[in-house]
């Protein structure tokens, strides 16, 4: 059954090329169906994996491509890759609970994003094409999560980032998504400078790039703050592909992209492999407690910040975009306090409600023909029944209401964080507040009230058609992921202890796992704690929004414009930039670089007018040249005889 390993990443790759040699030759809707049957196999096979990996022993569910399985020594070995002086380099798999969690969530919610697109795209004039880079972009993730070495996860790594750049700017002919096509592709390159001068650091130190031989050769990075500066460059890279402080701005920007991207890239997949490299390299940050310190404490105040400009959003996908840096951030904050199983149970929870929640708001902006505005909306629970309930769902699972699955996650994540800082505690307990305001406030501006759509926008737009449900392959992904947003709390309950996820992740994490031993006492006081909260902040977005959208005081330009975090780089980093590039395309292009050349072919210009000058046409001229050289030559031989 392990065998099946080799075929998740097969089908998708499968999918990306038969889709790329005639996919436009089927057109729609069969390629959307070719990209969603690739999609489904690979669940299928990661299904087939996880009964087989399951049927380990505990101690025995760590399997790399020197493991046998049956078929040799390259068992779980594609072929070898680099092989250059002490660095050897597998195309490999490394096979734990890990990975195979992420890739179970990774294929099961691709499958739901991929149908949904069938209906969501139709009709668009690249529709061929956006499932070439959906089925691209599965590849280059489960290339990511499966990779058994640092190098080939980068391969994973930049293949998601290229794969966020063409889905974020699908759109292209609109300056607004070229735009922000570019500025992901920038955000996360920066972020990526870290990866490489990790790996790069790692392999001096310990002569190696795969996982396991890292972590028994982690010793060799103790000393000269050597692990420090490995762990923060490799959190760097984290912060450009997870959106975090101060890489996050690019995340916002690309809501541009197609809802399904929304959903599968900005929600689901991509923005959680940060969260999950770390988890990954966890016996390199217990060799940092101060990296681990910083990791946490920038998670906490990410959750805040994008908590906050969340509260004072209109447009639906912005709202739910600062939404998950804001969850992201929630993980990043149990990374840093080790509570790395926390960590994973918000990530597979929060690829369920966050994947529901942007696919619940594509169908709210297909059935209103492309309107993103809260405030135009309003009243849509009476005309769309199934997006309504569905997102409800998803609404109560991100507020965290017991008991629906976000409340036991971010309820775990904050018991640890009780445990290990109080002052983090605190933050994180504020931050679930506006959390639960937010989405409320969300929920009750589009569903609830009067129909606003039906009223002429206060810029002139005209009162918009009644709103129509979303056709049946975008419902039953709703349905789908409305029911693990409720029940997906129960793969970690707190009072289970066989069975669960923390059961099944521990031996990877071992003793550096940090876990809050509260008594449960302490630990329902906690839970209670959470969901007063939860609900107080609920009711109090209730009683704000229900019959209103506007409410300038609670929606400063302060919030609106992001902390203002983009005019800051703008003006710090954006127009500085561009004096300088002014001033090297002056004094460097114009004047060095240009200066040169045209400078060459000014003096070939007058070499060449001055040698015209003695080609008179003339054979005299030319035999006197001739005596005259002859007679140089002679005199030049006669005073070398004589000096001689």
């Amino acid at each position: 059954m392990l065998h099946a390993v080799f075929l998740m990443p097969l089908f998708p790759l499968a999918g990306f090329v038969v889709l790329l040699a005639i996919g436009r030759r089927v057109g729609e809707p069969i390629a959307g169906w070719i990209g969603t049957t690739a999609i489904a196999a690979s669940f299928v096979a990661a299904c087939v994996t996880l009964a087989g990996l399951a049927g380990q022993p505990s101690n025995a569910r760590t399997l790399t491509c020197s493991d046998s399985c049956g078929r040799g020594a390259d068992a779980h070995s594609f072929f070898s890759w680099i092989v250059v002086g002490g660095l050897h380099v597998k195309a490999a798999i490394l096979l734990d609970p890990l990975s195979m969690t992420m890739c179970m969530f990774v294929t099961g919610v691709s499958m739901l994003i991929h149908l949904y697109s069938i209906g969501y795209m139709k009709g668009d004039r690249d529709f061929t094409k956006f499932f070439v880079y959906l089925n691209g972009f599965v590849f280059s993730m489960l290339v990511l999560v499966m990779a058994n070495n640092l190098l080939v996860t980068f391969v994973g790594w930049e293949g998601v980032g290229v794969s966020s750049y063409w889905l974020v700017s699908f759109w292209f002919h609109r300056d607004s998504a070229a735009s922000a096509g570019k500025k992901a592709f920038i955000y996360n390159r920066i972020g990526d400078v870290g990866f490489l001068l990790a790996v790069f650091l790692i392999f001096s130190k310990t002569g190696t790039l795969t996982y396991l031989s890292v972590f028994a050769h982690r010793h060799l990075l103790v000393g000269g703050g050597t692990a420090t500066a490995a762990v923060l460059l490799l959190f760097l890279a984290a912060t450009g592909k997870s959106a975090q402080i101060p890489l996050f701005n690019w995340l916002p920007d690309a809501m541009e992209g197609p809802t399904p991207v929304s959903a599968l890239i900005h929600a689901a997949t991509m923005v959680t492999a940060g969260v999950y490299l770390l988890c990954r390299v966890n016996p390199l940050l217990a060799l940092s407690s101060d990296a681990m310190w910083v990791i946490a404490i920038i998670g906490g105040l990410t959750a805040f910040v994008a908590a906050t400009i969340a509260c004072a959003q209109q447009d639906i996908k912005k709202a739910l975009a600062f939404s998950t840096v804001s969850q992201i951030g929630y993980m990043m904050l149990a990374v840093g306090t080790g509570a790395y199983v926390a960590a994973i149970f918000l990530m597979v929870c929060h690829a369920c409600y966050k994947g529901l929640l942007f696919l619940g708001s594509g169908s709210v902006i297909h059935g209103m023909e492309d309107e993103q505005d809260m405030k135009r909306m309003g009243g849509l629970r009476r005309v769309l029944p199934w997006t309504f309930a569905t997102f409800a769902c998803g609404w109560l699972a991100l507020a965290a209401i017991p008991p629906f699955a976000g409340f036991w996650a971010k309820g775990d994540i904050l018991t640890n964080v009780y445990a290990k800082a109080l002052p983090l505690y605190a933050l994180g307990l504020l931050t679930a507040a506006f959390t639960s305001y937010y989405m409320s406030r969300m929920f009750f501006l589009t569903f609830t009230g009067r129909e606003r759509w039906r009223e002429a926008a206060p810029d002139g737009r005209p009162p918009h058609h009644t709103p129509h449900e979303s056709p049946w392959v975008m419902r039953a992904p709703l349905v789908v992921l409305a029911f693990f947003a409720v029940f997906a709390g129960a793969v970690n309950l707190p009072w289970v202890h066989v069975g669960t996820l923390g059961q099944w992740l521990g031996p990877v994490f071992a003793h550096r796992l940090f876990v809050a031993h509260q008594s449960g006492g302490a630990q329902a006081a906690l839970a209670v704690a959470d969901a007063i909260v939860a609900i107080a902040a609920a009711g109090a977005a209730w009683y704000l929004w229900r019959r209103t959208a506007e409410r300038p005081a609670l929606e400063p330009n302060f919030l609106q414009r992001v902390w203002y975090w983009d005019n800051f780089y703008d003006a710090v980093i954006g127009r500085p930039g561009q004096q300088v590039a002014r001033a090297f395309a002056v004094v460097v292009d114009g004047r060095l670089i240009d200066g040169a050349v045209n400078g060459a072919a000014r003096l070939v210009r007058s070499t060449s007018s001055g040698v015209r000058r003695v080609q008179t046409g003339f054979v005299r001229n030319y035999v006197l040249g001739i005596a005259f050289g002859l007679a140089g030559i002679i005199v030049f031989m006669l005073s070398r005889n004589w000096w001689s």
